[in-house]
C-alpha cells in the first residue's frame, strides 16, 4: 500500500473568520435598538440674573510698593502700604464674597512674593484668586 503524501497547505482559511464575524455583526445589530441613549442636557443662552462682579486687581509693583484697582468704583490706581491692602481686601470680601481677586506683578517681582500674597489670600479664605498675564505681543 503506497502511503498518500500530504501537500502542505500555504494558504489560510478565512471562512470560520467570517463566520466569526458575521454572528458578532447579528449580534450587534440586534442589541443595538435595545439600548437606551443618554440623555444630555446642554445649558440654554439667556440673560443671567446675576451681575457680573468686576475683579478687585492687586498690584505688586518693581519698587516693593503694593496698589489696588477697584474696578467696581473706578479705574485709578491707588497705592497703598501692606497692611492697608489687607484691609480694604478684608472689607470687599466681607460684603462680596464672591469678587474675585486678581493678582498683577510687574515682571521683574519674584514669584517669591507673589506666592506670598496668594497664601495671605488663601488664609483670609478668599474664594477666587486669580492672576493676570499681559498677552506676549
Amino acid at each position: 500500500m503506497a502511503k498518500r503524501q500530504r501537500k502542505l497547505m500555504n494558504q489560510m482559511n478565512v471562512v470560520p473568520y467570517i463566520d466569526v464575524m458575521l454572528v458578532l455583526l447579528v449580534i450587534f445589530m440586534v442589541t443595538a435598538p435595545m439600548l437606551n441613549p443618554g440623555v444630555v442636557e446642554l445649558p440654554t443662552v439667556g440673560k443671567s440674573s446675576q451681575v457680573p462682579i468686576r475683579p478687585l486687581e492687586v498690584i505688586i509693583k518693581a519698587s516693593g510698593d503694593y496698589a489696588y484697582i477697584d474696578r467696581e468704583k473706578s479705574k485709578a490706581t491707588r497705592v497703598i502700604g501692606w497692611s492697608e491692602l489687607l484691609a480694604v481686601v478684608t472689607k470687599k470680601q466681607e460684603s462680596n464674597p464672591n469678587q474675585p481677586v486678581l493678582i498683577s506683578a510687574d515682571k521683574s517681582v519674584r514669584y517669591e512674593r507673589v506666592m506670598d500674597m496668594m497664601d495671605v489670600l488663601q488664609k483670609m479664605n478668599v474664594e477666587r484668586v486669580g492672576l493676570m498675564v499681559t498677552p506676549k505681543e
